[in-house]
């Protein structure tokens, strides 16, 4: 296949929230309270709620920007590229990437919005509500045809989380962005089944996936205070390794045929050894674990419940069949510092055509089993013909993606635990409020 016709749809990319987002949504009750971006006299941009600063508003925003200027910055506004929070400019984005759709997880809130678990329940519940009333009436409902609506869970109460995915759901919202961690948190894990429950069940009913991000919890894979951050980097797909193994032994796996969990930012090259593992693993010890998975084996279940996603992973499409063509999806993940953007089709055309990926399978790949898996049909709204690398390139001429210089303050490289301490930080202040 021609990358120029190559249709593709990113089950994980990122927002960094515009400082007005909760102007036409929260209650006017609640405005003063709410989280709020505050221009520091150094000329820094920062997320503060209560008695939390949210530190590298951008987080890791840094598409468009030299690799020198990786890290822990930026932590402005001012620097970073306008698609990252402005919803006409990330469309133009996706245009000159040759990008059709998104799914965009939050950024300041944390993936699983613990910011806004706080000791009252109502305004927590009303902060959850307007994040998602924005996400999916501003952000996604500006352009239907480009953007997969994903919303925050009630994380504190998985009653009130049920409801608010029904609520989603009557909307055409069947994506749920979740810890991949929940005791991480403080909160009962995947095993605790009858507090879950409310939720699963309300997953299943409306067909909505349940999304877990890597270092949702805040939690990602370190080896000591003082590794290099490459260690971490390198580490990253091992936390949704861990989250893999968690839900795939347990009980909702069995309870429910039709629950649907995608690992999102997780790579799919260490999937085939892991589903190995886990077939031995029952073969050999099921029988003092009490694990029962019928007639199946646990890879068979693996690929009944599970949607994994690959940036440029040369491994994992080499072994696309043994990880399972129809539970693969590509994903950008702009703006983050793994991104290929702009220059994704182009890449990902290379690893595509080294391991001789059929048109049948590249097109489940980059785009077919997103739309199947999410419910989410743009061409109801634009023609595959506009669709395209080449059609969505061809848009967007004129558009300014050169690499830019944009660091304007003072960069502190840190290590691992400097990250994970600033990650971490607000699933500590958040942990335990309900």
């Amino acid at each position: 296949m021609n990358k120029e016709d190559m249709i593709l749809i990113s089950v994980d990319d990122h927002i960094v929230e515009p400082p007005d987002m909760f102007k036409n949504h929260l209650q006017k009750k609640y405005l003063d309270e709410a989280p709020r971006l505050v221009h520091n006299p150094d000329g820094s941009d920062t997320w503060q709620f209560r008695d939390i600063v949210i530190p590298n508003v951008a987080l890791n925003a840094v598409a468009g920007r030299p690799k020198e200027e990786y890290g822990l910055e930026p932590q402005g506004l001012d620097e970073i590229r306008p698609g990252c929070y402005k919803v006409d400019e990330r469309v133009k984005d996706m245009n000159a990437g040759g990008i059709l759709g998104s799914m965009c997880f939050p950024s300041f809130p944390g993936f699983a919005g613990r910011l806004f678990a706080t000791e009252d329940h109502e305004f927590s519940l009303a902060l959850v509500q307007a994040y998602n009333d924005w996400h999916v009436e501003e952000w996604c409902g500006a352009y239907p045809a480009r953007f997969i609506p994903m919303t925050l869970p009630v994380i504190w109460d998985a009653e009130a989380c049920a409801a608010e995915i029904r609520r989603n759901a009557k909307r055409g919202v069947h994506s749920l962005t979740f810890t991949e961690n929940p005791a991480a948190m403080g909160y009962p894990s995947f095993h605790d089944f009858d507090y879950w429950k409310p939720m699963w069940d309300a997953l299943v009913d409306t067909d909505t996936v349940l999304n877990v991000h890597i270092g949702s919890s805040g939690r990602l894979a370190i080896t000591a205070p003082d590794a290099p951050m490459d260690v971490m980097i390198t580490l990253q797909p091992m936390n949704i390794v861990q989250a893999a193994a968690d839900l795939l032994w347990s009980k909702p796996i069995k309870e429910y045929p039709d629950l649907k969990i995608a690992l999102s930012e997780g790579g799919t090259g260490w999937i085939p050894y892991f589903l190995e593992r886990a077939d031995r693993t029952y073969e050999m010890h099921s029988t003092w674990t009490g694990q029962d998975f019928g007639k199946q084996k646990p890879s068979e279940v693996f690929r009944d419940h599970f949607l994994t996603c690959f940036i440029s992973d040369h491994v994992g499409v080499a072994l696309r069949n043994d990880v399972g063509i129809d539970n693969i999806c590509w994903e950008a993940d702009y703006p983050h510092s793994d991104s290929m953007w702009p220059g994704a089709p182009e890449q990902l055309d290379e690893v595509l055509k080294e391991h001789h990926v059929p048109d049948v399978e590249v097109n489940k790949m980059t785009y077919e089993n997103a739309m199947r898996w999410y419910h989410w049909d743009p061409f109801t709204h634009i023609t595959k013909e506009q669709a395209t690398v080449g059609a969505l390139r061809k848009a967007a001429e004129g558009h300014d993606v050169s690499i830019q210089a944009l660091s304007k303050h003072e960069h502190g490289g840190g290590g691992a635990s400097d990250w994970q301490s600033q990650m971490s930080k607000v699933a500590q202040n958040s942990a335990g409020k309900d």
